[in-house]
């Protein structure tokens, strides 16, 4: 009796996590139709990443995580940039004197940017506004899809500073651009628009400016169409299997698919499979199966 009064107050634990992200200091979150919103929030300073801001960010990030009112993550930024980078006066000079600080800094600027964004349960979309450059590759790189405005700049500057993208900026760079892209633009500092960061295939595509929000909110509501265990699985595996040899890839893959069939609570697979031998209502090429449909 004592194991089923437990279970029955896990719901009433589970509901606290819906509450309203709280307000942070250079980071806002909003919510709509199942979509958070976080915005990097220095447009006075085009977004540079400052201390506070990797702290926000993980904060935020880390709420959103386990908030059940939300299926889809945008990453952007206020004002006329996405981000400009690290912030050099406040993340670097700032912190010479103070390891503490520096160390705090370089861990959450690292795990908010990395590792967080890429393992996230939830879908995530960059949505790339404005200036792009240097450290802010990252969080572009680590989200699942980019969106950028055709208008929008980004740029490796480091080299103009006299140092390399530091991190694991060139990392992502070199896995995400072909590698003479990569090389071109980490040596000379050029910058590249959102038009060709698109066909670089650096970001999933470009519009115009005034089209980018709704862009991305059509992007989203299509991908929360889909069974989220199912898309939450697939982005997990796709990362994993590209430094897989081919081995290991069907091992690890075979695996994935096991755990996805037991771990879906909707049984996608079996509702996808009747709708398309049984009713014939369902066409895989064409779009996702009735979710709703018992």
């Amino acid at each position: 009796m004592a194991t089923r009064a437990a279970t029955k107050k896990r719901p009433a634990a589970r509901k606290s996590s819906k509450a309203v992200v709280k307000k942070f200091e250079t980071v806002l979150v909003e919510k709509k139709d199942r979509i958070a919103w976080v915005i990097m929030n220095r447009p006075e300073k085009r977004n540079a990443m400052s201390p506070q801001m990797h702290l926000d960010m993980n904060e935020a990030l880390e709420e959103l995580a386990i908030d059940d009112s939300i299926d889809v993550v945008v990453l952007t930024g206020a004002g006329k940039a996405f981000s400009a980078g690290q912030d050099i006066r406040l993340y670097f000079r700032g912190t010479t004197g103070d390891p503490a600080l520096r160390y705090k800094s370089k861990k959450a600027s690292h795990h908010w940017r990395w590792t967080t964004l890429s393992r996230f349960p939830k879908l995530t979309i960059a949505m790339v506004n404005g200036y792009c450059f240097g450290g802010a590759f990252t969080q572009v790189t680590a989200c699942d899809l980019a969106i950028a405005a055709d208008d929008a700049i980004f740029g490796l500057s480091e080299i103009n500073w006299g140092i390399l993208p530091g991190g694991i900026v060139s990392w992502n760079v070199v896995n995400t651009l072909s590698f003479r892209d990569a090389m071109y633009y980490a040596i000379t500092g050029d910058t590249f628009t959102g038009k060709e960061a698109a066909n670089m295939r650096f970001v999933n595509k470009s519009v115009p400016k005034a089209r980018l929000k709704a862009e991305t909110i059509k992007l989203a509501k299509k991908m929360m169409r889909k069974n989220p265990v199912a898309v939450r699985y697939t982005k997990e595996a796709v990362r994993a299997v590209r430094e897989m040899s081919e081995n290991q890839a069907a091992d690890y893959l075979n695996a994935k698919s096991d755990a996805l069939k037991w771990s879906d609570p909707e049984n996608g697979r079996q509702k996808g499979m009747v709708q398309f031998l049984d009713d014939k209502s369902y066409r895989p090429g064409l779009g996702e199966y009735n979710r709703k449909k018992k």
